[in-house]
C-alpha cells in the first residue's frame, strides 16, 4: 500500500495563528484549563517550557495545544490517512469478464464515499495585550495580571503603569476642560483610577507570592484601598513593612490622596472626622467638600509607581510560577 506506507509514522500537521499573529495555548492542569494566546517568535529564542499565565503551572510546550487545535489535527490526519487507503484500494480495482456459457466474472470496485470531515477552529479574543517587559513575548490573556508564558515574569507592575498612565491621560483632559464640573468630575475619576490600580496590582502581587506568606488565606482579604490596613497586613504575612519603602512625608502624601478618594466614593466628598483623624489635614474643615488638585493626582500618581516597584522589588526577588 504505496500512498499509506509513504505517510509513515508521523504526520506534519501546521496549525495557523490567528488574523494578528497570535497562537492559541491552553494549561493542562484539570483545575485550571486557562487560555491564552502567544506570538511565536517573539520572547525567549531557546525555550522548551511554557508558564501558565494564570496559575503558573509549568510543562513542557507540547503539553500546551488547545483541545480545539488537538481536535483539528486528529481530523486532518484522520483525513490523510482515509484518503491513502482509499487511493490504495483503488490501485487494487479489477474487472475479470466471464468466459464461455457458464464462466464467473469477478470485480472489485471501490467506491468513494464523503471525505473525513475536517474539525476547523479559530482562536478566540481575549481581553489583555501585553508585551512582557522582561522577556518581550507578546501574548493575550483574559482578564489583566498574568505570569508571562515565557520567562514567568508576572506583569501586575506594567499592568499598573498602563494603568496609571491611562489616568494622567484623564488629568490631562481635565486641564484643556473651561468647565468646573468637568474638570473637578474628571480629577475625581483620575484619582479613583490611580487607586483602583495600586489595589488590584497589590491584591495580584500578594497572590503571586502567596507560598512565602504566613497565612495564605488572608492574602484574599487585602485591600490596598486602606493604605495603613494594607501596611499592617503585608507586614503580618510577609514581613515587608509598606511604610518603611517611602520617605515619611511621601508616605503620608499618599495616605492625603487615598482618604481623598475614600470621601469621595462613600461620602460626596464632604470631610468627616475620619479624614481628619487620618490625616492631620489642617487645611480640611469639618463639613466642607474636599479640594482636589490635577497637581496632587499627578503627585499621587508618582508616589504609586514609587511605591510598587519598591514592594514588587522587595516581594518579588525569587518570584517564580510553583508548578
Amino acid at each position: 500500500m504505496n500512498n499509506l506506507e509513504r505517510l509513515g509514522n508521523h504526520i506534519s500537521i501546521p496549525l495557523r495563528a490567528d488574523d494578528e499573529g497570535y497562537f492559541g495555548r491552553e494549561c493542562p492542569k484539570k483545575d485550571c484549563e486557562g487560555y491564552f494566546k502567544v506570538v511565536v517568535g517573539t520572547g525567549l529564542k531557546d525555550t522548551s517550557q511554557c508558564y501558565c499565565p494564570y496559575c503558573g503551572y509549568t510543562g513542557d510546550n507540547d503539553e500546551f495545544y488547545t483541545k480545539e487545535q488537538l481536535e483539528y489535527a486528529r481530523s486532518v490526519a484522520m483525513r490523510e490517512i482515509m484518503d491513502a487507503v482509499t487511493k490504495d484500494f483503488k490501485k487494487m480495482e479489477f474487472d475479470v469478464k466471464p468466459k464461455g456459457s457458464f464462466g464467473i466474472g469477478m470485480s472489485l470496485k471501490v467506491k468513494e464515499g464523503p471525505r473525513h470531515p475536517i474539525h476547523w477552529y479559530r482562536e478566540k479574543a481575549l481581553e489583555t495585550y501585553v508585551e512582557c517587559s522582561n522577556c518581550t513575548l507578546k501574548y493575550a490573556v483574559y482578564g489583566a495580571f498574568a505570569f508571562c508564558p515565557d520567562c514567568g515574569e508576572h506583569n501586575s507592575l506594567q499592568i499598573l503603569e498602563k494603568s496609571l498612565e491611562i489616568a494622567i491621560k484623564t488629568l490631562q483632559l481635565s486641564e484643556a476642560s473651561s468647565d468646573n464640573d468637568i474638570k473637578s468630575r474628571l480629577i475625581e475619576n483620575a484619582l479613583e483610577d490611580c487607586v483602583s490600580s495600586f489595589d488590584g496590582f497589590g491584591r495580584s502581587l500578594c497572590t503571586a507570592n502567596a507560598n512565602k506568606s504566613t497565612n495564605s488565606k488572608s492574602i484574599e482579604k487585602i485591600s490596598f484601598q486602606n493604605l495603613e490596613a494594607a501596611a499592617r497586613k503585608t507586614k503580618e504575612v510577609f514581613g515587608l513593612d509598606l511604610k518603611s519603602l517611602l520617605e515619611d512625608s511621601e508616605w503620608n502624601a499618599l495616605i492625603v490622596g487615598f482618604q481623598k478618594r475614600h470621601l469621595i466614593s462613600h461620602k460626596m466628598g464632604i470631610i468627616d472626622e475620619e479624614y481628619l483623624n487620618k490625616t492631620a489635614d489642617h487645611t480640611a474643615i469639618l463639613g466642607r467638600k474636599i479640594s482636589i488638585t490635577a497637581q496632587e493626582i499627578s503627585l499621587v500618581g508618582e508616589l504609586i509607581v514609587k511605591l510598587a516597584k519598591a514592594f514588587y522589588g522587595n516581594l518579588n526577588k525569587s518570584l517564580t510560577p510553583s508548578k
